[in-house]
């Protein structure tokens, strides 16, 4: 028996160990703009928009719910089930694997989240298509939670509010994936059928099938600054037309010049402007304490009226 070995230095790691257990992982998250490290307070403070550069950090549905409705409370809608795996699909992992994976890291059953609750006294829907449950992309379940959310928000006379980050449709599932932009354009057209506004907010990055679908068929679509938003890639693009393409052509600021976008919002007024929008759209009498909607383009700090050239 070594005392050296069995006792001792068990006992030294465990106390390191109990140490470096005590001490959370996620204090500091860098900067992925700027590379300013930055404490985990002051990030959420700052609504995970980096203080140093601006730049919009991508965040999920619990995040998203928070920070829209009045005092973050909401009732979160169950989300449908599917076939899980319809094609038994197969690259260099099965989907089924994949699916656990990105279940077990984000807690979500899929892509999509879906809430209803209120905004400055207004019931309204919100739905989350976030990018960290595999890309933000498009299959059935996504699909599916979409017109659910949607019918309900008919069946209830409620705007409709989704924010999207999609990387497009989910290649796993093929054309069942494909068939959810029909199906999601037709529950479009059951909002604008019961006079219901539909509020897009495009966020970092809106791409592939979903920004040619449902993402640009909104009343009114709002921005985040420098989101990227665009069908294919820069270069798939310029080698498709042969042309040189402008520099930024695919970022939020420059879809709104010309004329693809109706506002970029810093994240910090998205609960205001949101508020303004669906009180006018709504034609209801807004708080006091929320300003008549004036037509403001908000960008970082700096704030312009649109259409001023200013």
């Amino acid at each position: 028996m070594n005392w050296l070995t069995n006792f001792v230095r068990p006992r030294i790691k465990s106390l390191i160990g109990s140490v470096k257990s005590s001490t959370p992982d996620n204090l500091w998250r860098k900067c992925p703009a700027c590379g300013e490290m930055i404490f985990h307070r002051d990030l959420t403070a700052a609504l995970f928009v980096c203080p140093q550069c601006g730049h919009h950090m991508r965040i999920g549905a619990a995040e998203r719910f928070a920070q829209t409705f009045d005092a973050g409370i909401c009732e979160e809608l169950i989300p449908p089930e599917v076939a899980a795996d319809p094609l038994r699909f197969r690259d260099e992992k099965r989907y089924t694997d994949r699916l656990r994976d990105a279940r077990s890291k984000t807690g979500k059953i899929d892509g999509l989240s879906a809430a209803r609750g209120m905004i400055e006294g207004l019931p309204i829907m919100v739905a989350v298509q976030a990018f960290d449950f595999m890309g933000g992309s498009l299959g059935m379940a996504v699909g599916e939670a979409l017109i659910n959310a949607m019918q309900a928000a008919v069946d209830e006379g409620r705007p409709f509010v989704l924010y999207v980050g999609s990387g497009g449709a989910r290649m796993q599932e093929g054309v069942l994936s494909l068939m959810q932009m029909p199906r999601v354009t037709i529950a479009v057209d059951m909002l604008c059928d019961a006079g219901l506004p539909y509020i897009v907010v495009l966020t970092d990055p809106t791409t592939g099938g979903v920004s040619a679908s449902y993402a640009m068929l909104g009343d009114v679509h709002i921005a985040e600054p420098n989101a990227l938003i665009g069908f294919a890639g820069q270069r798939v693009t310029a080698n498709a037309v042969r042309e040189q393409l402008p520099e930024g052509y695919q970022r939020a600021e420059y879809l709104l010049a010309h004329g693809m976008v109706d506002m970029v919002v810093h994240r910090s007024q998205m609960r205001s402007t949101l508020s303004r929008v669906l009180h006018l759209l709504m034609k209801k009498n807004a708080p006091h304490n929320v300003l008549p909607l004036a037509p403001r383009v908000i960008t970082g700090s700096v704030a312009r009226v649109a259409g001023s050239g200013a």
